[in-house]
């Protein structure tokens, strides 16, 4: 979710108050060259100008899975601007894809409004299910397993915007992925920065292969994708 790369002032499109806090969906530019960007209590969470890191989030996740799976089961935490689905739903075969999104503005963005653009084919295809939910509850509630966990929950584990999504980065969150992943599945997890701090984490919650991969964006530092696995 790099930082805007088109500079023209934004228009709001939608502005939603909900349990959360305040969910606002911007354009910039006009046509073809239009950005479409989310913002969240004031604070610039991800736009459409460039998703190579939200696809890597899907692709790290199912390369890192060992081969001999048929039709791995992925859940994707975070609707977003839909470049993580769209990629699940086009690339590497996965089998069931589930999306959990807890704001029901970005799901209707994206069932009816700009963002259908990106997500419509995935939202049609018959492996998607979509979950208005918070996704710590779900984890913690669901009877369902999965091979693959992509997780593109705020800014990721060191700059959130609403401070309960802290709880899915402590070890409590943690475990709560740990205990919805089959023996040898993926934790991917997005974040806005590095953080070695994460690392050790997941560490302590008894992950391992523990690694990151980076991608550069227009300023500042990558972004990163942090990559767990579930002992078998």
């Amino acid at each position: 979710m790099p930082f805007p790369a088109v500079h023209a002032p934004p228009v709001t499109l939608e502005r939603h108050e909900g349990p959360y806090g305040e969910v606002v969906l911007r354009r910039r530019g006009e046509g073809a060259e239009a950005v479409h960007e989310i913002i969240a209590n004031g604070c610039f969470l991800m736009d459409t100008s460039d998703g190579r890191s939200e696809r890597l989030l899907v692709d790290a996740a199912h390369d890192a899975l060992a081969a001999g799976r048929t039709a791995p089961a992925v859940l994707i935490g975070g609707l977003g601007v839909g470049f993580s689905l769209a990629r699940a739903a086009a690339a590497h075969g996965w089998g069931r894809i589930t999306v959990v999104e807890r704001e029901e503005a970005i799901i209707g963005w994206h069932r009816s409004g700009p963002l259908a653009a990106i997500s419509g084919e995935a939202l049609a295809d018959p492996r998607t299910v979509i979950l208005h939910t918070d996704l710590v509850s779900h984890l913690r509630a669901t009877p369902d397993r999965y091979d693959a966990l992509c997780l593109d929950i705020d800014n990721g584990p060191e700059w959130t915007v609403t401070d309960d999504n802290e709880n899915l980065y402590s070890p409590a969150g943690l475990a709560a992925c740990q205990g919805v992943l089959e023996p040898g599945g993926i934790l991917a997890v997005w974040s806005a920065q590095p953080s070695p701090t994460f690392g050790d984490a997941l560490r302590n919650a008894g992950f391992t292969g523990v690694r990151t991969e980076e991608i550069q964006v227009a300023r500042g530092v990558p972004d990163v994708v942090h990559l767990a696995v579930r002992p078998a």
